[in-house]
């Protein structure tokens, strides 16, 4: 998917100017309340007309002021998944997600609906109203209405933000298995980093209007870890533990991780901030933390004052924060030898 936008459109006070070309499967788009998110992805799908510029996708013109073209939302096939589910409420599960496939042209039906229905598992809900559906089961629906219109882009504007954690972690496997399974690009907005780091490759960081950059999800993380009031989040995938002294340990590359959150499931996501990470330049003769890893120094980067150190474990990596004034005491450079304690209840299982 190749996205070319070059665009203004003012509203009341705030002046939206977009001007940029992004290719990729899995964009994000990250930014805080009140900078241009959802402004910019009702430019995309034609819900809001720009007041001058071009929007190109697959090098075909959605709207274009010198050309005089604005093509309609249903012309565009772009779906959207918005923050709120907004299903119908008169209609049943079933006419909800059918709702966009009657309605798209025969020769752009290439996802059956039965097929969806099995990957997102709604087939027991199918009959049901959606008055008596949970946050996480309308989302699900949402989401298949928007795949069943057979859309060649998916738009979700911060889908997940009306959510508790449970659900949030429940419903994004859901959102990248069918972009996955149908190949269907998409944009996700978002304000959340962890979110960017789960389920975009690139993201346009926009502030007040204008897309201040384009960059990855670790960069992003690195850049906001001294900010976030989690630091740099690690994000681990645990597979088949086994229960030893109380906790359930997990191999991980060459390590068995100790974790005391979570049940012993087949595979598990657990989160881990840099602040959980404790560097020692010597081998501790006792700690009561249960993880202590053997790591040799990867990479620095700075943080607004504090310092990110990668950790490298041959084939594994964690990110740990320090203050400078530390990182100096130890005379931590790269190549250097560190142990890295963690305490079994410093991870967080996601999903």
């Amino acid at each position: 998917m190749k996205l070319r936008i070059n665009t203004e459109k003012k509203q009341g006070n705030f002046l939206l100017q977009v001007h940029t070309e992004v290719s990729g499967e899995r964009i994000g788009i990250f930014g805080q309340s009140g900078s241009g998110k959802s402004t910019l992805v009702h430019l995309i799908s034609g819900l809001l007309q720009p007041d001058r510029g071009e929007i190109y996708l697959n090098d075909e013109c959605l709207f274009s002021t010198s050309k005089r073209v604005n093509l309609s939302p249903e012309r565009r096939r772009i779906a959207i998944v918005f923050q709120q589910a907004m299903l119908f409420p008169h209609l049943s599960v079933k006419a909800n997600l059918l709702y966009g496939y009657r309605r798209c042209r025969t020769e752009n039906r290439q996802i059956k609906p039965e097929t969806l229905i099995a990957i997102l598992k709604l087939q027991p809900l199918l009959q049901r109203g959606v008055a008596n559906l949970s946050g996480g089961e309308k989302q699900r629906v949402a989401l298949g209405r928007a795949i069943l219109a057979n859309p060649r882009l998916l738009l979700m504007d911060e889908p997940l933000s009306a959510l508790d954690d449970t659900l949030r972690f429940q419903i994004i496997p859901y959102l990248k298995s069918v972009s996955e399974e149908f190949g269907i690009p998409y944009l996700f907005i978002s304000h959340s980093i962890l979110e960017m780091q789960l389920m975009a490759d690139r993201i346009l960081v926009i502030k007040n209007g204008q897309i201040a950059e384009t960059t990855t999800p670790d960069q992003l993380a690195r850049k906001s870890m001294a900010q976030s009031p989690k630091g740099y989040l690690n994000l681990i995938h645990l597979a088949d533990p086994f229960q030893k002294n109380g906790l359930y340990a997990y191999q991980w590359g060459d390590n068995t991780l100790f974790v005391s959150d979570g049940e012993p499931t087949g595979q598990s996501l657990f989160e881990l901030s840099s602040r959980e990470i404790i560097l020692f330049k010597k081998h501790p003769e006792a700690i009561s933390a249960r993880n202590l890893l053997k790591c040799t120094v990867a990479e620095m980067f700075d943080s607004e004052g504090r310092v990110g150190i990668v950790l490298a474990m041959k084939s594994e990596k964690l990110v740990a924060e320090i203050v400078r004034s530390a990182a100096e005491e130890l005379k931590i450079t790269v190549g250097s030898t560190l142990f890295a304690a963690i305490k079994a209840s410093s991870f967080r299982k996601l999903g």
